[in-house]
């Protein structure tokens, strides 16, 4: 029998190099792709921030920063946007939670009844959009004609509340993606807790504020900073239901952002304004993943 010959490493390389440059070879292609569609695009806008004129080609330093932070209007769509982010993320957890534990039971159709709630998940935001605008439409809307057909007043849908309408409308397509987290948070746990719970004679109230609520931490906390970045980035809804109105009402950052780049064509003051809604967002971001990771559950 011939001996095999094991291969010999370079002089000075120790294993887990190799690991390293192996696994480093295999990172290259999503490496070149985030740096091409990510990095640089990123790298541009600072870099155009700092610009001012209808071509963004005349120096401006911090002027395009100071006038964002001192401008009522930015202030005012920051306000929006935060009051519209939290109306999600609070509507995200609560309904999610009560989804995912309704359909966590051994009901008849539950599956079915998992996937209707995802679809709207998969479907685009401009769809989505174009789908409430005309069911909400005060004059040609479905909703309107449904109401005028059973006798009953027409309703001003989107001047009434329009931010809490449209919170509630990207709440009712993101609520399923949501609701699968927490399913699947719900069926980590292992169920000798719930057992052990209830020979020490607990409720179900009692289980789920004791059990079944810390120990969902991790994804109270993924849906979380994902319920906020995704707030603070909505843009379909404002530009497609309402168009910022009525009034400045649903004024959101990014809409606003838009508006400022492509409508007076300030593309250094629109680009400040992206850089600095990005910081917002990574310390929000940083500061809910501090606080998760103090309240994070071992088990």
């Amino acid at each position: 029998m011939t001996r095999l010959k094991s291969r010999r490493r370079p002089r000075g390389e120790t294993l887990s190099g190799r690991y390293a440059r192996t696994a480093y070879l295999f990172l290259t292609p999503a490496i070149l792709f985030f740096a091409a569609f990510f990095y640089l695009p990123i790298g541009n806008v600072v870099a155009t921030s700092l610009r001012t004129g209808p071509q963004a080609d005349q120096f401006a330093g911090l002027a395009n920063y100071g006038q964002a932070l001192t401008d009522p209007a930015v202030r005012h769509s920051f306000l929006v946007t935060i009051v519209f982010a939290v109306a999600v993320v609070i509507g995200s957890i609560v309904l999610g939670l009560i989804l995912a534990m309704a359909l966590d039971q051994p009901l008849k159709g539950r599956v079915a009844f998992r996937v209707l709630l995802l679809v709207p998940y998969l479907t685009s935001v401009a769809i989505v959009g174009l789908l409430w605008r005309n069911i909400l439409d005060p004059e040609l809307g479905v909703l309107n004609r449904l109401l005028a057909a059973l006798g009953l007043p027409e309703q001003q849908w989107l001047n009434t509340a329009p931010l809490l309408t449209i919170a509630a409308i990207t709440l009712w397509q993101s609520v399923g993606y949501t609701m699968v987290l927490f399913l699947a948070g719900l069926q980590g746990i292992p169920e000798t807790f719930h057992e052990a719970a209830k020979i020490d004679g607990a409720d179900a109230w009692l289980r789920f504020w004791r059990i079944t609520l810390p120990l969902l931490a991790p994804t109270t906390l993924f849906v979380s900073v994902m319920a906020v970045i995704s707030g603070l980035q909505a843009f379909g809804q404002a530009y497609i239901i309402t168009n910022g109105g009525p009034g400045d009402a649903t004024d959101l950052s990014v809409f606003h952002i838009f508006n400022v780049a492509f409508r007076t064509r300030d593309f250094g003051y629109s680009s400040a304004q992206s850089v600095l809604l990005l910081v917002v967002i990574v310390a929000f971001t940083l500061v809910q993943l501090r606080a998760g990771r103090r309240g994070e559950v071992q088990y």
